[in-house]
């Protein structure tokens, strides 16, 4: 129920906790309206359409699921030292949203799939800032590639199972952090200056 004036992030919060409940093959603006205690047009008025909405609860998972990453990027630290921790504070966020909350974990698996230009974007912003750190690290000597975007494309890839939802149901297998530990020694062998 609001206390005054509707907010887009009311209604995504409403929205997740809608999701949770009903899943997204149930989960309608109607059943989002009502738990907050408004009529659906008022969803609407935010959101212009279901898929809108869903649009928006993944962008807000994606940006909430990202936020450590905004803290390496601050970070001056040596670039192969910040490459690592990239890619483990990234690991270590999608790991945690699958193990502790896996019915929403598999709901938003559902909804990446469906949401193609969030997610376009957000690999995109990804690649942006792996393409900077490896830029930092080429211009002081600490790596060597000689296009960083491509390199920065190449070690979202290398690192795929180890972000990309389709892979979740590996990383609460045993040894997984050294499998992904080897994965970034061979990426940052790679980036070696020689």
């Amino acid at each position: 129920m609001t206390d005054g004036i509707l907010t887009a992030d009311q209604i995504l919060s409403t929205a997740q906790d809608v999701l949770r409940r009903y899943g997204p093959a149930k989960a309608t603006v109607v059943d989002v309206a009502r738990a907050l205690g408004v009529s659906h047009g008022s969803v609407y008025r935010h959101f212009p359409s279901k898929t809108a909405l869903r649009e928006a609860v993944t962008q807000r998972w994606l940006d909430e699921s990202h936020t450590p990453l905004g803290i390496v990027m601050a970070s001056t630290a040596p670039a192969p030292d910040r490459l690592r921790d990239w890619l483990t504070a990234l690991f270590s966020a999608k790991r945690k949203k699958a193990l502790d909350d896996p019915e929403l974990f598999a709901t938003y698996t559902v909804l990446v799939d469906e949401a193609s230009q969030v997610i376009e974007r957000h690999v995109a912003g990804l690649v942006d800032q792996l393409e900077e750190i490896i830029s930092t690290g080429v211009t002081r000597g600490e790596l060597a590639a000689d296009d960083p975007a491509v390199a920065a494309r190449a070690v979202l890839l290398a690192t795929r199972a180890f972000h990309d939802p389709a892979h979740a149901a590996g990383w609460s297998v045993p040894g997984v952090e050294d499998d992904f530990a080897a994965v970034c020694d061979l990426i940052l062998l790679g980036l070696k200056p020689r």
